[in-house]
């Protein structure tokens, strides 16, 4: 019995530790993922089994402005702003969601991976129809960063309508 346990483990050693072709030399390989379109084959989940978190390996996201201050506009003037970011991380960035507090705040944000080093924007519309006064509109992205989440906000006031005002559409 002896014996054949140490054929066995004599056996599986090369597939345990791998052969390299080098001799001694041992050289780190990258296993190239086909593209299938499976998001799932790209994401890098920063939050190891262990529970460590990986904060340098991971997609990052950096924006030019984290709040635009559109100043003072008349209900039911709609105000458009691009929030203009850059992947600062290691991996591509996946946004997976933008999303506002409210209806009268909608974003659009680019569904492709954006790569390290590479730009997007995040373009955000708000409707300033039955709002009045100071607005504060925050607009959170998840993406496979690390905190998940971020943090983008629209402010300004809105003036009660006038009807001689002609609503200009206010932004960049």
């Amino acid at each position: 019995m002896m014996r054949y346990t140490l054929s066995l483990v004599l056996m599986c050693t090369p597939l345990l530790f791998g052969c390299s072709q080098n001799g001694d030399e041992r050289e780190a390989q990258i296993e190239e993922i086909p593209a299938t379109g499976k998001i799932s084959e790209i994401i890098r989940t920063p939050v190891e089994a262990d529970g460590t978190v990986d904060t340098f390996n991971v997609a990052k996201i950096e924006f030019e402005e984290e709040i635009y201050d559109f100043g003072e506009v008349y209900e039911g003037d709609i105000v458009t702003h691009e929030f203009v970011f850059r992947n600062t991380g290691r991996q591509p960035l996946i946004i997976s969601d933008a999303r506002s507090t409210c209806g009268c705040t909608v974003p659009e944000w680019p569904k492709d991976p954006i790569p390290p080093g590479g730009q997007g924007k995040i373009v955000v519309k708000f409707n300033t129809a039955g709002k009045k006064n100071n607005q504060s509109k925050p607009i959170t992205i998840t993406a496979n960063t690390f905190p998940s989440t971020t943090r983008i906000y629209l402010r300004g006031f809105v003036h009660s309508d006038e009807k001689d005002h002609d609503h200009d559409t206010h932004g960049h």
